[in-house]
């Protein structure tokens, strides 16, 4: 089964709606069946490169009151994602353009599946908000890259060029195809859309729905008031005898 995720490095609540997929996984019996595919999403394509303002400015900026209030809606969502066992910085993050990373993202699905996009997307997140790193700078993405088992050399041809450009772009016609104008953008199995950092209980539930169709328990019937009980029927060792 196969969960798709849009999200972008840059935003808060996508750590944090990675880390409840995560739990819910934890606790799913199938678990192993799972694969989850990362995609692209630029809350803001025209950010500079490289940045100018942290995030706190931009913010404010874009939507009016001053940094203390922008300061102050940042440690709420700080104090939830400690929830979740993230140590978010975001006093300290910097506004910027993520479509070099999302292009690597892609990179790493191409050369390690899945697996190793999952753990480019994590250091991703992680310098991100948790080192407050600039992950626009080639020389930060190139050691993420590298640290999670990509080649200098690729990784350096990918960011030279445009590759996978074409790629992000793809991707986020998709979401906004689905309906999505936000991320994290979550789709069970292809059925079943999740939008933002919803609780862990309902990941859970839509991965138990999702399996449970794809897998369906039988249910046994039989005469009324009868749990669908055996009845005569011919097995390997001859046939069952009427009773009575």
């Amino acid at each position: 089964m196969r969960i798709d995720v849009w999200s972008d490095i840059a935003c808060p609540w996508c750590y944090v709606g990675k880390r409840r997929l995560e739990s819910a996984l934890g606790g799913f019996e199938h678990a192993d069946d799972v694969e989850v595919v990362w995609h692209s999403f630029e809350l803001d394509p025209s950010a500079p490169v490289p940045p100018v303002e942290t995030s706190t400015t931009a913010l404010a900026r874009k939507y009016g009151g001053g940094p203390e209030q922008i300061a102050a809606m940042q440690e709420r969502v700080s104090e939830t994602a400690a929830g979740e066992g993230l140590d978010l910085q975001l006093g300290r993050t910097l506004h910027l353009n993520t479509r070099d990373g999302h292009r690597l993202i892609h990179l790493a699905l191409d050369k390690g599946g899945p697996e190793l996009q999952g753990r480019l997307k994590e250091a991703l997140l992680d310098a991100y908000f948790v080192q407050a790193q600039d992950v626009t700078d080639r020389a930060v993405l190139t050691t993420l890259a590298e640290g999670v088992g990509l080649g200098a050399t690729e990784v350096a041809e990918v960011l030279e060029s445009d590759a996978y450009d074409a790629a992000v772009t793809a991707d986020v016609e998709q979401a906004r195809a689905y309906g999505a104008n936000g991320v994290p953008f979550f789709v069970v199995d292809g059925r079943y859309g999740i939008s933002g950092a919803q609780p862990t209980e309902v990941f859970a539930g839509a991965l138990q729905q999702a399996w449970s169709e794809r897998r369906p328990v039988l249910q046994r019937v039989g005469p009324a008031g009868t749990t669908g009980e055996d009845a005569a029927a011919c097995g390997p060792d001859g046939c069952e005898l009427p009773q009575g």
